[in-house]
This record gives C-alpha cells, sequence and structure tokens, in this order.
C-alpha cells in the first residue's frame, strides 16, 4: 500500500517554532513530526511514500537525505506554490497510478499525533466499498463534516457560515476531521478543480453525485491537532505521561 504525507504548510499557526524550519521538522519529545508521521506508516506495512514540500524544502530534502528516507521509498512532489489538499493530491496523482492497480492508499497530515488503528480504518474502507474514508470524531470543532444516518458524508459545517449540505437526509450529524484519509484510486480522476483547492471540496461534489464517502469513527483513539505551539507543550506532556505512545 502506498500513502501521502501532506507536510507542504507554511505552518504560519506554529511560529515562532516554524520562523526557521518547516512544521514537518518541529519536535515532539526529541522527534520531529516528519519523523512520527512515517514510524506511524511503517508500523502498519506501508513502505511507499511521497511527501509534498514547499516551505523550506531545502531542509527538508536534506533531512531525508541525512536520515536516508526512515529505511523506506520516499518520493518527494515539489509545490512552487502551495496546492492545499486537493491541488497537493492531484499533483502527487502519478504516484498511485505507479502503484498495485486498484489498491486504496492513504492520505496523511504531518500536523497530527493519533494512534488510530490504520490497519482497521483500511479494512473498513474496503468493506464499504467507499470512495474515501475518513477519519472523525464527535468533539469540538470550528469545521465539522455532516454524515447521514449511515455515516456517509451529506455536507460541512463551518463556524459563521450557513451549512453547506450536498444531499437533504432526515437526520445529521457533525463530525471533527482527524486529517486522516483512505482512498480508492478512482478518486483521483474524479478530483473537481485545478491549482489550489482544497480535497474537501472534491469529497462533498462526489457525495452529490451519489458516491459514499465514509466515516471512520476514531472516537476511542487518542488524537492531537499539533497546530499551535501550545498543542505541541500538550503532546509532549502526553508522550511523558504516556497517554500517547510514539512509534518506532
Amino acid at each position: 500500500m502506498r500513502a501521502m504525507v501532506l507536510a507542504a504548510g507554511l505552518g504560519t499557526r506554529l511560529r515562532p517554532l516554524t520562523e526557521r524550519r518547516p512544521k514537518a521538522l518541529v519536535e515532539v519529545a526529541g522527534r520531529t513530526l516528519l519523523d512520527i508521521t512515517l514510524a506511524r506508516l511503517r508500523s502498519f506495512g506501508i513502505r511507499d511514500v511521497i511527501v509534498n514540500v514547499h516551505h523550506f524544502e531545502d531542509l527538508m530534502l536534506e533531512y531525508l537525505k541525512v536520515n536516508r528516507n526512515f529505511g523506506m521509498k520516499v518520493a518527494v512532489s515539489h509545490e512552487d506554490i502551495l496546492l492545499d489538499t486537493g491541488g497537493g493530491l492531484k499533483k502527487a496523482a502519478w504516484f498511485f497510478r505507479e502503484g498495485k492497480s486498484g489498491e486504496p492508499f492513504l492520505l496523511h497530515n504531518v500536523d497530527i499525533l493519533s494512534n488510530i488503528d490504520l490497519a482497521a480504518m483500511i479494512e473498513a474502507h474496503k468493506g464499504s466499498e467507499a470512495l474515501a474514508t475518513l477519519a472523525v470524531q464527535d468533539r469540538k470543532s470550528s469545521r465539522h463534516l455532516l454524515f447521514d444516518e449511515n455515516e456517509y458524508l451529506c455536507g460541512r459545517s463551518m463556524s459563521n457560515k450557513p451549512d453547506e449540505v450536498v444531499r437533504t437526509v432526515p437526520e445529521m450529524q457533525a463530525l471533527a476531521f482527524c486529517g486522516v484519509h483512505v482512498i480508492s484510486p478512482r478518486f483521483l480522476t474524479m478530483m473537481q478543480g485545478d491549482g489550489v483547492f482544497s480535497i474537501v471540496n472534491s469529497y462533498l461534489v462526489a457525495a452529490m453525485q451519489g458516491e459514499r464517502i465514509s466515516a471512520f469513527r476514531a472516537d476511542r483513539y487518542y488524537w492531537r491537532d499539533l497546530g499551535r505551539p501550545e498543542q505541541i507543550q500538550r503532546a509532549n506532556e502526553d508522550v511523558r505521561q504516556r497517554k500517547v505512545l510514539l512509534p518506532r
């Protein structure tokens, strides 16, 4: 199975930690976010990975070289401008077309820390015949995805904006996205947009067209966003208290 790590962002929310390095090289418990993410993927048997780069690209390339790609096959997708999640995946689509035909792939944000069972998520995706499966939790967030009673995507909710509903259903549940996706390769040919765009927009279009974008409930797993310095500090404390174990 192949995977992509989304690591090209500027990390503006992480300043001052990102003034001289990319957010992927910010550390938790003495290890970089990129190292932790790649180790998570390795622990589930994933060895072929592509990482998108932009901010402090030279530091990212040197880091991978010095660490010999952490024993993995790591390709790099260079972004001259930040393409967001959808544009970034679309630019790297060639990497997944080279993989095993028809096999789903994993998309993982670099700036999260979790112990979500990726093997269980992959199996759930295969069993549901969904176009994509998204790890979600029932927690507070300024942005939620809306799911129907079968836990298929039907809309989006953001603070101070009207809900965006693409399929009318009797009841909707608002769940917070965790930044981990399992995606079927045919989604690559269906992505709406060029250049800079969010992958969620393409998910909503696909859902409107009747495709299944499924929820993987990750409520029982540890998860933390690492987008701000104070969240890095909390993650350090969580590791110290063994609330979460870093993968090796």
